[in-house]
């Protein structure tokens, strides 16, 4: 499981994140994992409960995630991750709605016509 995040990546952030020595707090044995779950979850667009039991126990995961938001470390995490020259990832939404012709804000055509047409014939 913790292939989903590599040593260097775990060495860059693991620092930022609560439950290190001399912490208040829970300690942070498990941080790597629950790191992992998460990225887990966005990486596959799951919901909390679709959390594989393996990983950890969802409503924990939820929990504890929320309350690194709260508290800044999220934050902190997405800070340190963007000044690494090495990131080369890209995202693209390959989303794409279908309209109907007649959708996209073209004219109408009422099928009269106007007023001095049919004065002048």
């Amino acid at each position: 499981m913790e292939y989903l995040l590599p040593d260097a990546q775990w060495a860059r952030i693991a620092p930022l994140l609560p439950g290190r020595e001399g912490c208040k707090g829970g300690r942070g044995q498990d941080n790597r994992r629950f790191v992992a779950a998460v990225r887990w979850l966005a990486r596959n667009g799951c919901r909390w409960r679709a959390l594989p039991a393996e990983w950890a126990n969802w409503h924990t995961t939820y929990t504890r995630c929320q309350r690194w938001a709260r508290s800044g470390v999220w934050a902190q995490v997405l800070a340190a991750v963007q000044q690494d020259d090495a990131l080369h990832t890209l995202l693209l939404d390959s989303t794409t709605v279908r309209a109907h012709q007649h959708a996209s804000g073209a004219r109408k055509k009422t099928g009269r016509k106007p007023a001095g047409a049919a004065a002048a014939v």
